[in-house]
């Protein structure tokens, strides 16, 4: 599979998006039929694909290998307590087999069914025309002002905390904090509160309350989330209403609760005055979040880290998943580590990996010819897992942060995400406007996102 940018430090890169292209390709000239592939997830809500597949029996282990990362992709994309494949027979028993609570993505099967809280499963259906049809309601969620709004945002190490009114931030304040570390709930709950309490006091009355924090939430409830860490398992289940349970005592106060990667996508798409914003930072991992083409945040997963980027079979294996050439290899601190053999650099072994980051970003500042290499195949990691993008996400701007890409560095990447997309995908390119929002206005503007959340009246 030959590319017109190639990674200079990764060869064998096998960009999972041209795989599927060559697939589509060979499929329309063999016999072929047509299957749909659909994801359902809380509310009822549903996506269906509808693709060609090669006819039973003419290459089932094509057809598997490449619905199997589809339905992947949809699954961290969109969320989803249940596969539907119809249509084929045996593409649905591969599919149910490697999604099973045995099979290759035990770990897909286990996270899907705590964070919807109901047994996952794989359902087949005679016909592609029995699928379920595509079902979806973004909620107006963000870009709310009026009113006196707190805006909240919890990180790992420090909490952000804002006073909004109509609109504009009158009091902002960072908290250190260190709840990844705390087994009692009642520091946690105490923290989010006080923290609250400040910004309230600065205010003749409170509205509203939006939330920002790192986490999988449904419903306001945080269902993952890494802050939580240290509790134990029924501390952890009780502490899903934590955010709500706060905003209850402080006054019964309206409360919007969303993962930070949305809140900064709402940030951005705020700053920008325009829709259709992927934000994506790359940081210990990687994470996403989206707003659609009414501004609004969609509930889905967003959870890009686990979504394929590479059909190399040697990729580097993701450990938390058991999964091959998945996104918290190549868009992470993980991604820059990786490549430093072929850089021919070597690191410290006693270094923690955000200071083996920070060395290699020295070397760059200072100008040492073996990084630009680094960058340049993060970005083209990164171009072709745009267009990948773009097949489930509308979008007209993307937005790259965290601490990867800090530094020139990120310049770098993103200017040859750029040359990716021109090269391979031109329409692509004229479409996609690529940003690095300034660090400083990004982190007010994420308190204001977080306080426009909730819709006041």
């Amino acid at each position: 599979m030959a590319l017109k940018i190639n990674a200079v430090y990764d060869p064998g890169f096998s960009p999972i998006v041209k795989y599927i292209e060559a697939y589509e390709r060979d499929v329309q000239n063999a016999p072929h039929k047509r299957v749909a592939i659909s994801v359902e997830r809380n509310k009822g809500y549903v996506r269906t694909l509808e693709m060609d597949v090669f006819n039973d029996g003419v290459d089932d282990e094509r057809n598997g290998v490449a619905v199997e990362r589809i339905v992947k992709t949809f699954l961290w994309v969109y969320g989803g307590y249940k596969i539907i494949i119809s249509g084929s027979r045996p593409i649905y028993e591969h599919i149910a087999r490697t999604y099973a609570k045995d099979g290759a993505r035990a770990f897909d099967n286990d996270f899907m069914s705590g964070v919807y809280e109901t047994e996952f499963s794989v359902e087949y259906r005679e016909n592609a025309s029995d699928a379920p049809k595509t079902r979806e309601a973004s909620s107006p969620v963000g870009k709310h002002l009026n009113g006196c709004r707190i805006g909240f945002d919890a990180g790992g190490s420090d909490v952000k905390v804002s006073a909004v009114v109509n609109g504009e931030s009158i009091y902002s304040e960072e908290i250190v904090w260190n709840p990844k570390t705390q087994s009692d709930p009642a520091y946690h709950f105490n923290g989010i509160k006080s923290a609250m309490l400040k910004a309230a006091e600065k205010m003749p009355r409170v509205d509203a309350i939006g939330v920002s924090s790192a986490g999988v939430y449904i419903d306001n409830r945080a269902m993952v989330a890494s802050l939580f860490m240290s509790l134990s398992p029924e501390d952890k289940r009780r502490c899903r209403t934590i955010y709500t349970d706060v905003a209850r005592e402080i006054g019964n106060i309206p409360i919007e609760v969303a993962n930070d990667g949305d809140v900064t996508a709402l940030a951005g798409a705020m700053d920008l005055n325009d829709n259709n914003v992927l934000g994506i930072a790359m940081g210990t991992s990687e994470a996403g979040g989206y707003v659609d083409e009414h501004g609004y945040i969609t509930g889905w997963l967003n959870e890009l880290a686990f979504v394929p980027v590479d059909m190399n079979p040697d990729a580097m294996v993701d450990e938390w998943s058991g999964d091959v050439g998945c996104g918290v290899k190549y868009f992470s601190q993980d991604a820059v580590i990786k490549l430093c053999p072929a850089a021919g650099i070597p690191l410290d072994d006693s270094l923690t990996l955000a200071q083996k980051l920070k060395y290699v970003q020295q070397l760059h500042a200072a100008g040492d010819p073996r990084t630009e290499g680094i960058y340049q195949t993060l970005g083209v990691y990164f171009g072709y897992q745009l267009a990948w993008y773009a097949r489930f996400y509308d979008i007209r701007h993307v937005l790259i942060m965290g601490r990867v890409t800090s530094g020139n560095g990120g310049q770098t990447l993103l200017k040859t995400a750029k040359q990716v997309l021109e090269a391979e995908y031109p329409q692509l390119a004229q479409k996609m406007q690529l940003h690095i929002p300034d660090e400083s206005s990004r982190r007010v503007g994420q308190s204001v996102a977080a306080a426009s959340l909730p819709v006041v009246g």
